[in-house]
């Protein structure tokens, strides 16, 4: 019997790397073949079926050689399929990638893989030697302040931040048990998903969403079931938020910012809170024992564009109690984030 021949295969080799090792070097080419078919809306074209690269092509106004060979790549990352009459499927997890769909990712990829990011993730090397975020160095001013002098840049980071979190809302929204009555004031709370997914679950609450007057005039509140429900106020959380609510929400905010500035945030917000008011701070919270999660990575991000961090709960605990709040709990959520339940003491 004569026994078939096998090619060994690259991954085989002595000298080739390990896939983890291979996935970090090359994982600024993976990020760039994702933006680029993002930003032609190939996964739109793909919504009602299979097509080849030509036709994807032609739709899409780019040239059929390098569509073929991108959309390799990415199917070898189970973006899409490549099949064997020559056509090219949208996976599942491609499907995010469309536009206008629940839990789409398309205006997040355009964020994370936006020059911003990518100048200030090769500012990593004089990073570690100054401490200092990448963006500041690579456009002379920090990241908040550029979004603010930059509205193109902003207007990115808003919808990113708001297609982003919408599924996330949800989950939030169904994980805490909000009480039935009362007023909830989300304190940068950006267009108000998180809000709106409150208020439609608890008939009883009323809200206020506050933050930059340019967020905010952009809210995503007005709709018939919260109608004299809410209201939103324009401001500067260092400086001052809305007094009287019963329960107020921090949703990704802390973790923009070095501990002192956290603080600062924190003792503005309890300044506006009677004691014995709750406070939710919804933030990622990263194992202490090192255990892989998502939020490691984001830390990184923080690193790079801001003087932020992501925290674990011993930390949130500190911050809270320098702030005059006693950490009450945590309560774990199916996103990425959890729930840190404060009292204003």
């Amino acid at each position: 019997m004569t026994a078939t021949p096998v090619t060994p295969s690259a991954a085989s080799h002595p000298h080739f790397p390990t896939s983890s090792l291979h996935d970090l070097m090359y994982g600024h080419i993976y990020a760039s073949a994702l933006r680029a078919v993002v930003l032609h809306g190939i996964a739109d074209l793909l919504a009602d079926g299979a097509r080849t690269a030509d036709e994807l092509a032609e739709r899409s106004g780019t040239r059929a050689v390098p569509l073929r060979r991108i959309l390799r790549l990415l199917a070898t990352r189970g973006l899409f399929s490549e099949n064997a009459d020559g056509t090219f499927g949208l996976t599942e997890a491609g499907a995010d990638l469309r536009t206008g769909v629940p839990g789409s990712r398309h205006a997040g990829v355009l964020l994370f893989t936006d020059e911003m990011y990518q100048r200030s993730a090769g500012g990593l090397v004089d990073t570690l030697r100054t401490g200092q975020p990448g963006f500041d160095a690579a456009y002379g001013v920090p990241f908040f302040t550029h979004l603010a002098e930059t509205p193109d840049a902003s207007r990115l980071f808003d919808t990113a931040m708001t297609s982003l979190t919408g599924g996330v809302n949800e989950l939030l929204a169904g994980s805490y048990p909000f009480p039935d009555s009362g007023t909830v004031v989300d304190v940068a709370g950006g267009r108000g998903g998180l809000l709106r997914e409150v208020l439609t679950r608890s008939p009883g609450l009323t809200g206020v969403l506050f933050d930059r007057p340019e967020t905010v005039a952009d809210h995503l509140l007005d709709t018939a079931e919260l109608a004299g429900r809410w209201r939103t106020e324009g401001g500067d959380l260092f400086t001052a938020v809305p007094e009287g609510g019963d329960l107020y929400l921090l949703k990704n905010i802390l973790h923009d910012w070095p501990d002192d500035d956290c603080l600062r945030i924190l003792a503005t917000v309890r300044r506006a809170m009677a004691p014995g008011t709750r406070l939710l701070v919804i933030d990622a919270v990263l194992p202490a024992d090192g255990t892989p999660h998502p939020a490691f990575a984001l830390d990184v991000v923080m690193l790079m564009m801001l003087q932020g961090r992501e925290r674990t709960a011993a930390e949130f605990e500190g911050l809270l109690e320098g702030a005059g709040f006693r950490m009450v709990r945590v309560v774990p959520t199916p996103a990425l984030t959890s729930v840190v339940e404060a009292e204003a003491v």
